[in-house]
């Protein structure tokens, strides 16, 4: 079982998402542990303020350490060799998030996920309570709280039991460095578009082979850089 706590000024925003899906699923299963945190409940005085206004000036407001130095602390004790959970904060500074990153979290007993808001966060509650920057990637958000749900459904499935079939996260885009090619079900025409006739022609050898040819032109044609790292590594 996995531990997540999820750190935001928008907690209500979670209320579906942890209901809902293979996140919901997981939390009824006893497989993951969701706790959604209030940062205003760190907060201390009448106005519970998590935001001021930037040293040197300009636009925008900067988080506070103090509320998030307080809740981080809270949820996953002090930063060094004896704090009880991994800290990420969802950030656009932060490093990109792939497949490989939500693997290495997925085996992480606890996670304490703190959604960034506004101009930025005071680098003092980085410097002293974070372990790591996430990114969703080369954009902006309002908010950290939609990369924060992406992190929760990335790593919920690839928990032991959650997936009905295991070997759907094994096929997945990106988990063999690829993308996936194309999929069909029925009808076996639709529209005058008939599924390839490998598909039904029962030779799951001819089927794999297919697949991977396909994987590999989608692969070349959308992500001609994942295309060349995989071909000039030994997995392809």
């Amino acid at each position: 079982m996995i531990r997540i706590d999820v750190l935001t000024i928008f907690p209500r925003l979670f209320e579906a998402f942890a209901e809902e899906s293979m996140v919901g699923i997981a939390a009824r299963g006893g497989r993951l542990e969701l706790r959604i945190r209030d940062l205003r409940d760190f907060t201390e005085g009448p106005h519970r303020s998590v935001d001021d206004a930037p040293y040197g000036g300009g636009p925008g407001m900067v988080m506070r350490p103090e509320p998030l130095v307080a809740g981080i602390e809270a949820l996953a004790g002090a930063k060094g060799p004896s704090r009880r959970a991994h800290v990420a904060l969802m950030t656009p500074q932060g490093v990109p998030l792939d497949q490989a990153r939500l693997r290495a979290l997925s085996t992480r007993p606890h996670l304490v996920l703190v959604c960034g808001r506004y101009e930025g966060v005071d680098q003092r509650a980085i410097d002293l309570a974070v372990d790591e920057e996430i990114s969703l990637g080369d954009y902006v958000l309002s908010g950290g709280e939609v990369p924060a749900m992406a992190i929760v459904e990335g790593v919920v499935r690839l928990l032991p039991g959650v997936l009905g079939n295991p070997e759907s996260a094994a096929a997945d885009s990106f988990e063999a460095g690829l993308l996936e090619g194309p999929h069909y079900t029925r009808p076996a025409v639709f529209r005058g578009l008939a599924v390839p006739e490998v598909l039904r022609s029962g030779d799951h050898g001819a089927v794999a082979r297919w697949r991977a040819e396909r994987a590999a032109d989608v692969t070349r044609a959308r992500r001609p850089d994942l295309y060349a790292k995989v071909r000039a590594s030994d997995d392809y």
